[in-house]
């Protein structure tokens, strides 16, 4: 299973969202309304990338090692992908 390190910068006002940013997956940047909410919806942004990739032929990124990063929490996310047609 892959993991990859996600950013994460708290809010420093009333009304900001958290933002999180896979810091070695590109393209993977969003907002979330809370910790929870940012963890969730880079997960699912990550997932859907991959499987753009994937189902373009291009091979995924691969997890880095340096973790230097303007944050407030670096954390490692797993990537779950789930290719081909669903099962019913």
């Amino acid at each position: 299973m892959l993991r990859f390190h996600v950013a994460f910068r708290m809010p420093r006002a009333a009304g900001e969202m958290v933002v999180a940013e896979a810091l070695d997956f590109p393209g993977a940047v969003l907002q979330g309304f809370d910790l929870a909410d940012a963890r969730q919806m880079i997960s699912s942004a990550m997932e859907d990338l991959a499987e753009c990739l994937i189902e373009e032929g291009k091979l995924l990124p691969t997890p880095g090692t340096d973790v230097s990063a303007n944050a407030d929490l670096i954390e490692l996310v797993p990537l779950s992908v789930h290719v081909g047609a669903p099962h019913s």
